[in-house]
């Protein structure tokens, strides 16, 4: 993928290695809610904690560990392909006479507070509707290239823009709608709709894929192919089969491979947004 000369995002937000540490002062729980809600408002929750307890409350610790050269460059590829998606979603929604307001994207280190909770590594990469911010632990994508055999930097960047199509969904109301769904239907059919959505947001990456690469000429050969084995390799049937021997299609909450790899290539061809609507299909 072609990307070192491009634009960087302002909209990272770096909490690598950050904890809270140690025992409110002057407070106590209440002092570690109030450094919650600054932190979702972007506000650094060490000044509000040092303030309400006199500077021996709890603070946000932050590693100062150096980190390695490919771990940094991790970094600026992310901020690059988040400015890519916002270059890409705004134009997309000023052709329809829409405002695209950019997520911010929360890079993290083992477990992260968002608005939708606290999350662990092991949970992967997530959209928060509550904060609309995506989070990623860069640990991901060793994962993603050893456990998953997923190489490549745009097999990277399809997981970026699988979670900023989350966002997208939000801001055109297609994710509280499922929402609501969801709260009148079982278990199944909650899963079923749950599907439609992940699928909707595999095609809005490959929906960037088209235009990003019709503006501004990023794909290289073999990118199509790294996201398509991306697509692919994070399936629910390969994922149930590899973790216990057997697949169940009625759990399935995100696709299949061969359904997640058919809806992004669908964004990928026709750079149509009227092409991703999973939800009036009548087959995935």
């Amino acid at each position: 993928m072609r990307w070192k000369n491009s634009r960087r995002s302002s909209n990272v937000e770096d909490r690598r290695g950050g904890s809270l540490k140690g025992k409110a002062a002057g407070g106590g729980i209440i002092t570690i809610i109030i450094a919650l809600v600054a932190m979702y408002f972007g506000v650094d929750p060490s000044v509000i904690l040092n303030q309400i307890g006199g500077g021996g409350g709890a603070v946000l610790s932050t590693s100062s560990a150096p980190r390695s050269p490919e771990e940094n460059q991790l970094a600026d590829f992310v901020s690059v392909v988040l400015a890519d998606t916002e270059d890409t979603w705004g134009a997309l929604f000023a052709s329809s006479k829409k405002q695209y307001q950019e997520p911010k994207l929360v890079l993290f280190t083992d477990r992260v507070e968002s608005a939708c909770g606290l999350a662990q590594s092991a949970t992967g990469p997530f959209y928060c509707p509550a904060d609309q911010k995506v989070y990623i632990d860069l640990g991901f994508y060793q994962d993603l290239k050893q456990r998953h055999q997923a190489p490549g930097d745009f097999a990277q960047a399809y997981v970026i823009a699988h979670e900023v199509g989350h966002h997208v969904q939000t801001l055109l109301g297609i994710s509280s709608q499922v929402h609501k769904l969801k709260q009148k239907v079982d278990k199944v059919q909650a899963n079923q709709l749950s599907v439609r959505q992940e699928l909707q947001a595999d095609c809005f990456a490959g929906l960037w894929a088209h235009h990003a690469n019709k503006a501004r000429q990023i794909l290289e050969t073999g990118d199509v192919e790294e996201a398509l084995t991306a697509a692919s390799a994070i399936g629910d049937d390969r994922l149930q089969k590899q973790s216990r021997g057997y697949v169940t299609p009625d759990s399935f909450t995100h696709g299949s491979s061969a359904q997640r790899v058919r809806w992004f290539r669908k964004g990928l061809d026709s750079g149509k947004l009227s092409s991703c609507d999973t939800f009036k299909a009548t087959s995935l």
